[in-house]
């Protein structure tokens, strides 16, 4: 899958004599005209494509299709097709490494409009995560304002807001 982007957080100076920890995403691109589905997150005041971390025995497509109903309720997954990876280097919280090294592989697909119930994780529901859809020019110009007004913002915004971008940059007719 073609590599989108590669960031670093700028607290991540070097690779150099630092121990890193990878960590594989996908992150699910559903579009309904100019609505996608995103995650609305209270505790971060931001928009995200619903996703996140895939487990040892899984491969990609079934790691998005199991996160995206996770995380939304979305039913009847349809059209699976590569979208493009975005690579990010961040600090790590845990003494065993020094780098989070993770690669998000973004999909389009298709899903009902209407949603199922969702399956969120503790941490999820106490950080106020919620699915919408939502227009996606509106998300952006959320997530810029969060990024450049708010002392709450999380680590993934600038990711989610420069794939939004890209969305519609390629997708968006």
């Amino acid at each position: 899958m073609q590599i989108l982007k590669t960031h670093f957080h700028p607290d991540v100076t070097t690779l150099e004599h630092k121990t890193i920890f990878t960590r594989l995403a996908t992150r699910a691109i559903t579009l309904q005209s100019d609505s996608i589905l995103l995650l609305y997150t209270k505790r971060y005041e931001d928009f995200s494509l619903p996703g996140g971390g895939l487990k040892s025995d899984e491969n990609k497509i079934e790691g998005m299709i199991r996160e995206l109903q996770e995380e939304t309720g979305a039913k009847d997954i349809k059209n699976i097709k590569p979208f493009g990876a975005y690579e990010e280097y961040r600090p790590w919280y845990k003494p065993e490494h020094d780098i989070q090294h993770m690669i998000s592989y973004c999909y389009t697909c298709d899903v009902n409009k209407e949603l199922g119930d969702s399956n969120l994780e503790f941490y999820e529901i106490k950080n106020g995560m919620k699915a919408m859809w939502i227009n996606i020019h509106e998300a952006i110009n959320h997530n810029k304002k969060i990024i450049a007004t708010s002392d709450k913002k999380g680590l993934s915004i600038e990711r989610e807001t420069y794939l939004l971008e890209l969305i519609v940059e390629h997708l968006i007719k």
